[in-house]
C-alpha cells in the first residue's frame, strides 16, 4: 500500500522514515509544469522526471531512499508510485493533493495553474 500523505503532513513523513536516509521528492510534472511553479527542497532532495520518461530512467532513483511522488493534483504521481512498488521501491508516498494542495498548506508563494 502506498502512503497518502498531504503536503501540511509531508515533514512528519519525512520524520519517520529511518535514521540516515535521504528523503526525495519526485516531481513528475512536465517541464513547463515545473518552470510554472516548483516547492523548495526543505528536509528532502528534490528530483524532477516527467511521468513518462520515468520507465527508462528508473535506473537513476534509489529503491532504498523514501520517495515521496508529487504532480499538479496527486493522480499522475499515484501511478507513478504504483510503477516504482512493483519495480522495488518500498518506502513510498503519494503526495495526495499534488503541488495544487502544496500551494494552500504548506508555501502560499508557489502559485496556482
Amino acid at each position: 500500500m502506498i502512503d497518502q500523505v498531504r503536503p501540511a503532513d509531508l515533514e512528519a513523513w519525512i520524520q519517520s522514515q529511518p535514521a540516515g536516509s535521504k528523503p526525495v521528492v519526485l516531481d513528475v510534472r512536465e517541464p513547463w509544469e515545473v518552470q510554472t511553479a516548483s516547492v523548495k527542497p526543505e528536509g528532502f532532495e528534490l528530483v524532477a522526471i516527467p511521468m513518462n520518461e520515468v520507465p527508462n530512467r528508473v535506473a537513476e532513483l534509489d529503491p532504498d531512499q523514501p520517495l515521496a511522488v508529487l504532480c499538479h493534483h496527486g493522480h499522475r504521481s499515484q501511478r507513478v508510485a504504483m510503477f516504482l512498488a512493483g519495480n522495488g521501491f518500498a518506502r513510498l508516498a503519494n503526495i495526495a493533493g499534488g503541488i495544487d494542495a502544496w500551494s494552500g498548506e504548506r508555501d502560499p508563494a508557489v502559485p496556482h495553474y
